[in-house]
């Protein structure tokens, strides 16, 4: 079966009142049942509850508390490298940005503009810059953390579609990545500017960042901005910044210079939080 045709059903699906609806569930204090449904999810997914800081499925009250579950002190340690990867997950693509164009998969490209939400002056500072695609899965640590340090400039909540995010329709949605709805965050830092883009999908409830707290919902079908220049709002590297409620996808865009990013890196391949990402000088060590 084609990609295109896999993808099909979810042009179909009420993604917004499915994803509404996975929302109530996921927040209920459900006691038992809440329990017995994040018992079911880690078997079903292979969690390893034993890197989480509270390992007892028992002591979550809700499955969106487990979900977003914080890990134990000293579970990601932070590789020595001008960029850490900010998530565990896997890679979908990365590399430079051409004309513009952010590559997606095969035979599909979308443009830095548009993944910023239509922010053309924002886009331009990553003209011939570099992009990294990382994939969360369900089974996967939600929480985001910073890349390397950096002072928040400005957030945008951009309304869109909710398509899943998973690789067989990043192969067969065109401009996904731009079109999906999105939390666009730019930060400033010792290497330039940077934008880190949370991306939703079909049945993540909400996206959160720690400065904010939860921005979605509210979806009131306009963009919204915050413009946080001069409140000094500085985050160091491998600090949290966000969290999916439900898995999905963070875009990366770096500007124009020499950046290499880790060479053991490959679309497909897993990563985890603080492992090396990229660097601006010397290549970056695999640790």
């Amino acid at each position: 079966m084609s990609d295109r045709l896999a993808v099909l059903p979810q042009y179909l699906l009420p993604k917004r009142l499915l994803t509404t609806l996975a929302g109530r569930i996921a927040s209920a204090r459900a006691g038992g049942l809440s329990t017995a449904l994040i018992r079911r999810f880690v078997a079903r997914y292979g969690v390893d509850m034993a890197e989480a800081a509270e390992p007892d499925m028992a002591a979550y009250d809700s499955f969106n508390a487990f979900f977003t579950r914080a890990l134990r002190p000293g579970a990601r340690p932070l590789a020595q490298a001008d960029l850490v990867c900010p998530v565990d997950g896997a890679i979908s693509q990365f590399g430079a940005i051409d004309q513009g164009q952010v590559f997606q998969a095969k035979g599909h490209s979308y443009s830095a503009t548009a993944l910023v939400g239509g922010d053309a002056a924002l886009a331009a500072q990553f003209a011939d810059g570099h992009f990294a695609t990382l994939y969360l899965s369900p089974r996967d640590y939600h929480r985001i953390h910073m890349p390397c340090a950096g002072t928040l400039r400005s957030m945008v909540h951009v309304p869109g579609d909710l398509f899943s995010v998973n690789p067989t329709t990043a192969r067969g949605v065109p401009g996904l990545f731009a079109r999906n709805e999105r939390v666009v965050c730019t930060f400033d830092s010792e290497h330039g500017p940077f934008v880190l883009v949370l991306v939703g999908a079909t049945i993540v409830g909400s996206m959160a960042t720690v400065w904010h707290g939860q921005v979605n919902p509210p979806r009131s079908g306009v963009p919204r901005q915050w413009d946080y220049t001069g409140q000094g709002i500085a985050l160091q590297q491998g600090e949290e910044m966000g969290r999916f409620l439900l898995g999905s996808t963070v875009v990366m865009l770096f500007p124009a210079g020499p950046l290499r990013f880790n060479p053991a890196w490959a679309p497909g391949r897993a990563i985890r939080l603080g492992e090396a990402m990229a660097s601006r000088g010397a290549a970056p060590t695999s640790a």
